[in-house]
């Protein structure tokens, strides 16, 4: 029999995606180059996953030397692969620190069109998680804390606009009437 020492290594998250609910990828960040260089083959890898997953009522899947685990939300599938060797239960806390971060700064709105709107938050999210594949943090409170991202709380609407507009032509209004009484004296003068 021979033993196989494996090396210790930080490197524990190979990429985390966001797929919607036909497959298409909404966001993706490898972290382990070789595994899939190209483009292609991320993208050929994440139909994979998807064919396997998006029916299947588990949180844990292996394909292609890959652990896998997975949650679903709406019309969203977030996933977070590791290597065969690779712990499932610290890949889950990667994977449930970053839907209720996500859940956290999208108002318990996890969907599609909230998460496409708000993708910097997901940027800044997934970079406070996990950094060149070694997880960081796996608290969302401290992530959400780190990343201190704020949601528009009053989005442009109608009124705030009328609003808007009407303060800079009262503003243009005064600047005209002061150019005025300038002109006039600098005339009389």
């Amino acid at each position: 029999m021979v033993a196989v020492i494996m090396e210790p290594s930080l490197y524990t998250v190979k990429s985390v995606f966001i797929l919607d609910n036909d497959g298409n990828r909404l966001f993706s960040k490898y972290y382990d180059t070789e595994l899939y260089p190209s483009m292609k083959e991320q993208k050929n890898f994440e139909s994979n996953v998807f064919n396997k997953t998006h029916k299947a009522d588990n949180e844990i899947a292996f394909l292609e030397g890959m652990t896998i685990v997975y949650k679903s939300s709406i019309d969203l599938f977030f996933y977070v692969v590791g290597s065969a060797q690779e712990n499932e239960l610290m890949l889950m806390l990667v994977l449930n620190c970053l839907f209720d971060s996500l859940s956290q700064i999208l108002r318990k709105n996890v969907e599609k069109r909230c998460l496409l709107e708000n993708l910097d938050g997901v940027f800044l999210v997934v970079d406070e998680i996990i950094d060149g594949g070694v997880i960081l943090e796996s608290d969302p409170q401290q992530v959400i804390q780190k990343v201190n991202y704020k949601v528009d709380e009053n989005p442009l609407s109608e009124q705030s606009v009328a609003q808007h507009i009407s303060q800079k032509l009262a503003m243009t209004s005064t600047v005209l009437q002061s150019a005025k009484e300038q002109i006039k004296w600098s005339i009389l003068k």
